[in-house]
């Protein structure tokens, strides 16, 4: 070997022994290789077993949590009932004591509040801080999210928008959460039961007497309201931001929304001590007629300023065209909801006039109940406004299906109604006590809040007292200045204003608008509701006065020379002073639509024209030829003037000053002095007066006058 051989590779005895190899024979090989693969399905088998495990568990960790949050929804709907319960039992010890210091709704909120308190600082957080998670490549928030954790699908719904500030005090009290109910609930659920038996429960007589006034109020003073509060509003919104004082935007479209919510008025508070004491009837239907329609036409008004649209970049700045829109949507929005609920409620009418469900009170009973609730669903659904909707309808089945009802299921739907509206009402005043601290997303700003309390008062007094004066322009019966300082003082806000407030709490502006209002609710409810009693007697209004006693006549509205005693009085002051509004359609409605929708009124055989004979048999009821069921037409004295209605009955003609005769001719003076007729026994029973006992008839005279507005 040479000796530069060993420095090579592959020579030398290393390089040249062969290499070492563990060889196997094949048997062995295999039994190895098997063995392997047992040992990995061994542990493939170990592994599928402890995923099987973990499903389990967490199969049931989801039942457990599903058992808590069962639990927690019972605990929180039991608070509400017990503070429902609580209410009652001191509503009654407050009755017996004769305490009217404090409403049954500003107790409601007391304990809501004590609840919330409880709530609040009481009870500790009962779930973890949740994972953040971004996604910064979305340019919207999306209503339903799909999550995959670890291959399974979870899904998400959108509770709304948090700020920045407060992503790290988001509450993890999982009880807090419960007892924050979707806004839906309010509107869907609590609302239409209060809307509608305010309409079903309406006193016709004297909500029409002043039927001209209540209009303007409603509508022109809502919105000059509005306007006011908005503007006002504007003007603050600007202080605060030279101040430094708003983190956020606040545009003025977000003012007007502001006024128009706020313009709501709720005078539960007072109306109810009104009716206690028995206060003067005339200062009742304003306040109550005012507070009706109110809530229908702030409803309506906040949805127009919602669906303002200028064109352009700046979606805020005035436009004509999307200004006139807006009043558009307005009268469109405002009248399909009432021709929607006026057309539901004879439609219920005719259901229960031409079926026998009278015989079955509990059916008919409950086909009215859902009848009446799904007018309101069904205006929403069809984009309009269910409050206005469900308002008008409660007024027309006063007027038209009551009548058809049995004497039980009259009684049942005055009485569910009542209490559905009395228990929605007070759950929701609870309510507005908890989320002072329950609710999650709060703004309190002070500049804010007193400039709301300025421009509430402002608006109020622009409202009432300009108003007043024009109205008296045109009344016989003045609307007195106590009259107007208590109708000032009465601009309670209540369960409207809340439920628009928290219908939408997404911006920074709808939550200080939140906020504001509960505390604006809170602060009439309790100071301007505890102080009725006290400025009924500063301002001398009447009490103790039954509803249907009207004031003394006094010289510059009418004079009874010769009359029938007191009652005859009565009923013709009423129809003095009837609204001319109401006059217009009476006669119309009393010939056509009450025998078509009801029992009652005149054969429509002798007041549709001959031609329209097989169809006016067709619609009469046979309760109106037989003479069985005579019903009293109770908003029959509302008539101005005794001469403006004529009805026919059979071969004879009836005025409303008692006259009658044949077709071919008329009777002379004398003829009032006769034996009465048959058919003025039916026209003196429609107008209210058929229950009466009159001693003797004689001859009066009345002199005409000028209409109330």
């Amino acid at each position: 070997m040479e000796p530069g051989d060993a420095r090579r590779p592959g020579f030398g005895r290393a390089a040249r022994a062969p290499p070492r190899r563990l060889l196997l024979p094949p048997l062995l090989l295999s039994l190895l290789l098997g063995r392997g693969l047992r040992v990995a399905a061994a542990a493939s088998a170990s592994s599928g077993a402890a995923a099987e495990d973990s499903s389990a568990m967490e199969e049931l960790a989801t039942e457990k949590e599903a058992e808590e949050s069962h639990r927690q929804d019972s605990v929180s709907l039991l608070t509400f009932i017990l503070l429902l319960t609580l209410t009652i039992l001191t509503i009654w010890l407050f009755k017996h004591r004769r305490v009217r210091f404090l409403h049954e709704t500003g107790l409601a909120m007391i304990y809501g509040l004590i609840v919330g308190v409880i709530l609040r600082y009481g009870t500790p957080a009962t779930s973890g801080r949740d994972k953040s998670l971004s996604c910064t490549q979305e340019d919207r928030a999306f209503s339903t999210l799909l999550v995959n954790v670890s291959g399974k699908f979870f899904e998400y719904t959108l509770k709304g928008e948090i700020s920045p500030g407060k992503i790290n005090s988001v509450e993890q009290n999982d009880m807090l959460r419960k007892v924050t109910f979707d806004p839906e609930v309010f509107f869907n659920i609590l609302l239409p039961p209060i809307i509608f038996h305010a309409g079903y429960s309406l006193k016709k007589r004297h909500f029409f007497r002043n039927l001209g006034s209540i209009l303007a109020y409603a509508f022109l003073g809502t919105a000059v309201s509005c306007f006011i509060i908005g503007n006002l509003m504007y003007g603050v919104v600007k202080l605060m931001k030279i101040m430094g004082q708003l983190s956020d935007k606040f545009y003025y479209t977000d003012c007007l929304f502001f006024g128009a919510i706020i313009s709501a008025t709720d005078p539960v508070t007072v109306l109810a001590i009104f009716n206690e004491l028995h206060a003067d009837v005339d200062l009742y239907a304003l306040l109550f007629g005012e507070s009706v329609l109110n809530d229908a036409v702030a409803i309506v008004l906040s949805s127009s300023i919602v669906a303002y649209q200028p064109a352009g970049l700046n979606t805020h700045a005035f436009d004509a065209a999307a200004f006139f829109k807006s009043v558009g949507i307005f009268l469109g929005i405002f009248s399909g909801s009432f021709t929607m609920g006026a057309v539901t409620g004879v439609v219920t009418a005719l259901v229960t006039k031409f079926t026998k469900l009278h015989c079955f009170p509990l059916l008919e009973t409950a086909l009215f109940f859902l009848m009446s609730w799904s007018t309101f669903l069904l205006a929403e659904a069809c984009g309009f406004t269910g409050v206005v909707a469900v308002l008008f309808c409660g007024i027309t089945q006063a007027h038209y299906t009551y009548n058809n009802l049995s004497v039980e299921s009259r009684s049942r739907t005055k009485q569910l109604f009542e209490v559905l509206h009395f228990l929605a009402e007070n759950f929701i005043f609870s309510y507005m006590g908890l989320a002072l601290f329950t609710f999650q997303k709060h703004v309190f700003s002070p500049v804010f809040i007193i400039g709301a309390f300025v421009a509430i008062f402002l608006g109020r007094a622009a409202h009432i007292y300009p108003l007043s004066f024009f109205l008296n322009l045109g009344r016989r019966h003045k609307i007195g200045w106590n009259f107007q300082h208590m109708m000032m003082f009465s601009g309670l806000r209540g369960a409207m204003a809340f439920a628009l407030a928290i219908r939408d709490t997404a911006s920074y502006a709808r939550q200080m608008m939140f906020t504001t209002t509960l505390l604006i609710v809170f602060f009439t409810v309790w100071i301007i509701g505890g102080g009725t009693t006290p400025m009924l007697s500063w301002l001398n209004i009447r009490v103790g006065v039954d509803p249907d006693q009207d004031p003394p006549p006094s010289n510059d509205s009418f004079q009874v020379l010769q009359g029938d005693g007191p009652d005859s009085a009565r009923g013709n002051r009423t129809k003095q002073e009837s609204a001319w509004i109401f006059r217009l359609w009476y006669s119309f409605d009393h010939n056509y639509l009450k025998p078509i929708l009801t029992h009652s009124g005149p054969p429509l055989t002798t007041t549709l024209p001959a031609w329209c004979g097989l169809l006016a048999r067709c619609l009469t009821s046979p309760q109106v030829y037989d003479n069985q069921e005579p019903l009293r037409e109770e908003d029959s004295d509302f008539i101005l003037t005794e001469g403006d209605l004529t009805l026919t009955y059979g071969d004879s003609t009836v005025t409303a000053n008692g006259s009658s005769g044949s077709h071919t001719g008329s009777t002379s003076l004398e003829g009032s002095r006769r034996t009465k007729s048959s058919s003025e026994e039916v026209l003196e029973r429609d107008l209210g007066m058929g229950d009466q006992k009159v001693s003797s008839r004689g001859t009066r005279l009345v002199f005409p006058l000028e209409d109330n507005a």
